[in-house]
Parts: structure tokens; sequence; C-alpha cells
């Protein structure tokens, strides 16, 4: 397919808030923290783990016994962030190390405060400076500093054990479609489907692939497709999720657009969930054409067409 646009490229977010229940070690871990202290775990070999495991690192036998060490150590080895990052520890140029707390046996990786790279070395003393709001995370550890003086005092923590921490997840990328899938994104800003046929099998993929899975041929014929198909299988989503724009039950539906060769997921709404089923024929609903962009998105969802639904032997190569 000869093209002279440049491909697309577009920056992505994910993220997402991990939330997990903590066992008996772990919660002995954040409780401390949010009671400002440190604990860690012995080991089978007598060795004090810290953060603690909550199965010894050599044997794989469960660990039990608590060990609360000091909240001041030895960097071990330390590596400079001169441009931090969002979600890290400090917004100014700091210093991840591992530090080994006195009374554990192992290091510790967390961020250190100080001012240039000249003013941390291996073997200096540092010791935790607690964040003004523990919650029980290991974000109480604001982070660590150089031993400057008497150590502040710390405030009192809660009441209850910590058993339940949230983690949020999140990745930022620059993400470059290849020429067939920008391809694909510019015509649906301009509201068409259009997908690449293999010259061998004469399969057509949409979204187009570059090259066919079957055949590792390159697929240069563009194919465009209409904006209805036929629903090859789903699924009735029941389960509540934190930032869900659609009340549940609903269905995401795997879509075979007329003429195409694979389906892909979609919503298929407008209809009862329970009503939806294989073989529905179903079209596109756009979004208002101000709304477009280069972008899946532009379908809103799908929705039944009314006509008889399509026999099982027309869809069932593509399940």
């Amino acid at each position: 397919m000869a093209t002279t646009e440049a491909p697309l490229a577009a920056p992505l977010e994910v993220g997402f808030d991990y939330t997990r229940s903590l066992g008996p070690v772990l919660s002995r871990f954040m409780t401390g923290l949010r009671d400002g202290r440190v604990e860690g775990v012995r080991g089978s070999d007598g060795r004090v783990l810290v953060p603690p495991a909550e199965y010894d690192p050599g044997t794989a036998q469960a660990l039990h016994e608590p060990v609360e060490v000091a909240a001041e150590g030895l960097v071990e080895t330390w590596s400079w962030m001169p441009d931090p990052l969002p979600g890290q520890p400090l917004d100014r140029p700091f210093a991840w190390a591992l530090v080994r707390l006195d009374g554990a046996d192992t290091a510790m990786l967390h961020a250190v405060d100080v001012g240039s790279p000249d003013r941390i070395r291996t073997g200096m003393r540092v010791r935790v400076r607690w964040a003004a709001d523990r919650v029980g995370a290991i974000t109480d550890i604001a982070c660590f500093e150089p031993i400057d003086g008497p150590a502040p005092v710390v405030g009192p923590g809660g009441t209850d054990p910590v058993t339940m921490v949230t983690t949020p997840v999140h990745l930022s990328y620059e993400h470059t479609a290849s020429v067939q899938e920008s391809s694909y994104l510019r015509a649906l800003a301009e509201g068409r489907f259009v997908g690449q046929r293999c010259p061998v099998c004469r399969k057509v993929y949409v979204p187009p692939r570059g090259a066919c899975p079957t055949d590792g041929v390159p697929t240069e014929e563009e194919v465009e497709l209409p904006d209805r198909g036929t629903v090859t299988t789903f699924c009735i989503v029941n389960v509540p999720f934190l930032g869900q724009r659609i009340q549940p039950p609903y269905v995401a539906a795997y879509v075979l657009l007329d003429g195409a060769d694979i389906a892909f997921l979609h919503l298929v709404l407008g209809v009862a969930a329970e009503e939806v089923r294989m073989g529905m024929r179903v079209e596109a609903v756009w979004k208002p054409r101000e709304q477009w962009g280069t972008t899946l998105e532009n379908v809103e969802h799908f929705r039944p067409t009314g006509e008889p639904d399509a026999p099982f032997e027309s869809y069932a190569e593509h399940l």
C-alpha cells in the first residue's frame, strides 16, 4: 500500500489502583510503618529480612517471627536520579539507594534526599524521614536522609492493624502506529472501516496486521468494510469496578464486520444483556462527528439491526 503520510503517534496512559489483602507478616510490616517503626522477619537461617518475606527465599518455609529494627542504617549502594519522574518519592534530584537498617541482614530500596551526587557515598549513615501522614504503606517512609543531629520525634499512629494496601500502577509511553494501523485510524476519523487483504489466502484483517499471520506475507490491498456485522461470541459484565463508565450488566462482544475474517471487541448496547446472542446482527453507533478522532472510540457501541440472526456456519471459523 503506497502512502506519503507519516505513521501516527500518540502518548498512551495506562493506570489502575491495585488493592490486595495483607497476610499476617506484611500486615505487621505495614502497621509498623504507620506507627513509625520498621519491622522485619527472621528467616530460617537466623537472618533478619527487611522488608519482610512471607516465605523464606532459600527454603520456602513460612516465616512468622517478627523483629523490630532501627530506623537508621548504612547505604550499601546507590544511583543518582537527576530528573525525577511523576509519582517518585521526591520532586527534586535524589539518590536511589539500597539501605541496610541496623539490625537487618538485607537492604531495602528507597530514596535518599541529598542535594547532589557528591553528597552521598557507600557506607554513609542515613535514617528514615517519616511522612507527615502515615496510612500503612511503604510511602510512610517519605525517604531517607543523612543523619544530622538528634532523631525527630515520631507522632502516634493508629489503633487497628493494617490489613489492606492499595498500590497505584501507572505506565506512560509513546506509541507509534504502523503504516497499516495509521491508515485504519485515519479512516476511522472519516467514519469508515478499512482492513487489508492477504494476497495468498485472501483473508481480510481489520484492524490491519501489516502481514498475514497465516501466510506471513505483506497485506497490501486495502479493503473498505461496512459498519455492521455479526456477534461471534460475547460476555456479560456483571462485576462493578473502579472507573466503570457503564452500569452493569452490559455486554462486551466480538463483532465480525461483513467481509472481514477477524472479529474485534466492542460494546453491544441498546438491548437487554440477556437478549444478546451469538449470530446477532449489529451495526455501529457513531459519536457526533465533531467528536471524531483517529480512534475506535468514534464508535460509541454496536446495537442490534433487527435482521435475522446470521447462521452459525457463516461465522463458525471466526470464533
